[in-house]
């Protein structure tokens, strides 16, 4: 792939990066290419406490901020912004607000590639409300000065509306980095990490498949 100039990550929750995107992320930071993290939320309202448990509601905020910083450490991530909104709250939040929030970040930054959900295909109502706000606010530029916009989907019928991945990026060197990434978010990792752990030990090929491609659905404007 391409060097980009800046590479801006935009989710609402820790962990959304480690998920889909972190060898993505660990890539370009290897190639020197800055990375912004803007990271909505602390994901305070997560269900999981551990496994087993060992945070509570009320730790689970700090918890959920080390375990962000830790994995950003992994990535090479060196500009991570946690921008203090309350978790499950996103698609509540002014559409106005949020477009100006991902345009003073634009303006700031100038980035080449944008990288967050795809809007309407991302399940959870933040990873929606994220992401539309993502499309809106590049949507108000010149048509010229648009940054590339990559797209997590993954809601159940997304192939069915949008069609197939058009950016599929081997990350096979970097899947060191995409597990300690998983495991840097161990408050909510530790069930799929106990499931998905001896898949990849046993070279499970969907299991192999997952940790060692990332897909993207570019937005066409």
């Amino acid at each position: 792939m391409k060097k980009e100039r800046q590479v801006l990550v935009i989710f609402p929750h820790p962990d959304d990066e480690a998920f889909g995107v972190s060898g993505t992320i660990s890539m370009h930071t290897s190639q020197g290419t800055p990375v912004t993290y803007a990271c909505l939320t602390l994901g305070e309202m997560g269900r999981n406490l551990g496994n087993p448990p060992f945070a509570t509601r009320e730790s689970l905020p700090q918890i959920r901020k080390q375990e962000l910083l830790k994995a950003a450490e992994v990535m090479g991530i060196q500009d991570l912004r946690m921008l203090g909104f309350r978790d499950k709250t996103i698609e509540f939040e002014k559409e106005d607000k949020m477009i100006a929030l991902v345009l003073d970040l634009i303006n700031e930054l100038n980035p080449s590639l944008i990288i967050t959900f795809y809007p309407g295909h991302a399940v959870h109502p933040d990873h929606d409300a994220t992401g539309r706000a993502v499309i809106k606010a590049v949507e108000q530029l010149e048509v010229s000065q648009r940054p590339t916009v990559h797209c997590l989907a993954f809601s159940n019928n997304h192939q069915d509306e949008i069609g197939e991945a058009d950016v599929i990026i081997n990350i096979q060197p970097y899947a060191n980095q995409k597990i300690a990434a998983m495991r840097a978010h161990i408050s909510q990792t530790a069930w799929m990490l106990k499931d998905m752990e001896p898949k990849w030990a046993n070279g499970d090929p969907e299991a192999m498949a997952w940790l060692q491609t990332e897909r993207f659905w570019t937005y066409q404007f």
